[in-house]
């Protein structure tokens, strides 16, 4: 069981963990452990090359969480993600073999690589926590958590991923390149891969589930809850975006700032925990107007800045 006292510590400890690892991002790092705290599914876009992948196998080993990874291909099938039943003489009869979905943590890599039919197949996973092979319905261990890594979209061979999918996300974030003093660190230093496989787990699924637990408890008082209100009306007005955030997103982005406030060592909301986390659970939801001149992340911020704090 967590020990609500070391709590703090042992969430710092593991971010500074994290942060020797990727170097020179703390705010992604950041992130992607309140995106697992708010009980969301994570989705990186940016080139090949930035340490998605390690970001990703350094997080489930930290928290000693089971890790699966598949490379999205064009021609990677829906039963590779969930498994297949095969018959087997010795028993006769046709046994369940489960595919690489049946983990704590999914790395789906360059999953807009993959074809719409296969990219599809992650949704129910990732709103049900179960899937549904040859009729019959399995649930997904716990606490169970996807990390997507995504292409630029002019690369070549990439779908787009539909609404309804991005939607699925609870964050979206880029890592970028290194500056130079960071990248100076990564060509001194060890294989980062080497460095993940030794990472010590400083905590066990078990303490995961109760950590999430003590996220919700964070509180929102009014105030804060009338300034989120406000900032989603904003996307609404038809200023700044072509649809508003569905009550979903506005859920989400709560749940974020509470895992933001909580990681900060507070038990209640602040305001900059809603502006810090709005950028990453928004703009994958949104698409600016069409004079806007900016992109989603930039038009998000934006109205931030225009929107008054009450």
């Amino acid at each position: 069981m967590v020990d609500n006292m070391h709590v703090k510590e042992k969430l710092q400890t593991l971010l500074k963990q994290l942060n020797t690892v990727i170097v020179g991002k703390p705010s992604q790092v950041q992130d992607c452990v309140a995106c697992l705290l708010a009980g969301g599914h994570l989705l990186i876009e940016d080139v090949p090359g930035v340490g998605k992948t390690t970001l990703a196998h350094a997080l489930s080993r930290s928290f000693g969480l089971q890790f699966s990874r598949v490379q999205f291909t064009a021609d990677l099938m829906p039963s590779d993600l969930s498994g297949i039943s095969i018959y087997e003489r010795q028993k006769e009869s046709f046994v369940f073999h489960p595919g690489p979905v049946f983990a704590q943590v999914l790395l789906a890599d360059e999953i807009n690589r993959a074809s719409p039919r296969t990219q599809s197949a992650l949704l129910e996973a990732m709103e049900e926590k179960q899937v549904t092979v040859e009729g019959e319905t399995r649930p997904l261990p716990l606490p169970f958590f996807v990390i997507a890594t995504q292409n630029p979209h002019d690369q070549l061979g990439t779908y787009a991923l539909p609404e309804s999918q991005l939607d699925r996300f609870h964050m979206r974030i880029s890592l970028g390149y290194p500056d130079r003093a960071a990248e100076r660190q990564l060509l001194q230093g060890s294989d980062r891969r080497d460095m993940v496989e030794h990472l010590p787990m400083l905590l066990v699924p078990h303490d995961l589930l109760e950590l999430q637990q003590l996220v919700q408890q964070v509180h929102a008082a009014e105030p804060l809850l009338n300034y989120l209100q406000d900032l989603i009306a904003a996307t609404r007005s038809g200023r700044w975006f072509l649809q508003g955030l569905s009550p979903r997103a506005g859920i989400a982005i709560m749940r974020a700032a509470k895992a933001q406030a909580f990681l900060s060592g507070r038990d209640y909301v602040a305001p900059d925990d809603i502006a810090a986390v709005l950028p990453q659970t928004a703009a994958h939801r949104l698409v600016p107007v069409s004079d806007a001149g900016r992109g989603p992340v930039e038009q998000v911020r934006a109205m931030l800045d225009a929107v008054p704090l009450a």
